[in-house]
């Protein structure tokens, strides 16, 4: 060593650590994290990124049910319905002069049954039971008045009028309140409607319910009723008028 100060001096060495009496393995370097450390913190992020994710799904489900959120998102297997029905076609119009003074509300069974003589039951036979319902329109067809029909007193206080006899309308047969209660047919017949099936095969049975109906409404006197009802009707419209004295009569059918 020099004694000319400490320009010369040797650099002094740190002072050792002791070793650990606990445990013989080297300290971990500066700067590392332990293997079970860091496995915990990855698991951790991991977690929190799925509980995550899974808030984000069920915050977007819930938005598509509130209106105006977000857009709805359309099912790409969705049913969908196509009208493809052409605009309507106009016919014809006409003026009505008619007075609907009465209807009347009907119902009827149709018992109708074919089959094949000589040939059982069960091969050859078809029985439908239907049940129609329909009504009957009665009015007075005010265009067929005729000239010198209507007659009025000198003083203006009476008139007389002749109108035409009633008239029943077509029967209107309701579809959505008529069925068919029952059905039989043989083993034949369904084999049938197999290879050849008859849309129309039913019509027989609203033809006859029909009829069955206007024969109905002949006897029920709906007729007598629009008559009644189509005079009080003129009465007291005429008597608004200042006729004291209103007389309807109808002409013979």
């Amino acid at each position: 060593m020099s004694g000319k100060g400490d320009v010369n001096q040797p650099t002094r060495e740190f002072p050792e650590f002791p070793a650990s009496t606990s445990s013989t393995e080297p300290a971990p370097a500066v700067g590392t994290e332990e293997p079970a450390d860091a496995g915990r913190r990855g698991l951790s992020r991991g977690l929190i990124l799925v509980l995550g994710a899974a808030a984000l799904a069920v915050v977007v489900l819930l938005g598509t049910q509130v209106t105006g959120l977000w857009p709805s998102w359309r099912n790409p297997f969705a049913e969908e319905t196509t009208d493809r029905s052409q605009p309507p076609l106009l016919k014809s119009i006409q003026d009505l002069s008619r007075y609907v003074a009465a209807e009347g509300n009907f119902q009827v069974v149709v018992d109708l049954e074919s089959d094949r003589k000589y040939v059982p039951d069960f091969l050859v036979n078809e029985r439908t039971l239907f049940v129609g319902a329909g009504s009957v329109e009665a009015y007075v067809d005010f265009s067929k008045i005729g000239e010198g029909a209507v007659k009025q007193s000198a003083d203006g206080k009476s008139v007389e009028i002749v109108l035409p006899a009633p008239q029943l309308g077509d029967t209107n047969l309701d579809i959505e309140k008529s069925y068919v209660f029952a059905e039989k047919r043989g083993l034949l017949n369904r084999l049938g409607d197999v290879f050849a099936n008859d849309p129309n095969r039913q019509r027989e049975v609203y033809r006859l319910a029909e009829e069955r109906i206007t024969a109905a409404a002949r006897d029920s006197g709906l007729a007598a009723r629009a008559e009644a009802n189509t005079r009080k009707m003129l009465e007291g419209l005429l008597r608004s008028l200042g006729y004291q004295t209103v007389t309807v009569t109808y002409a013979a059918p």
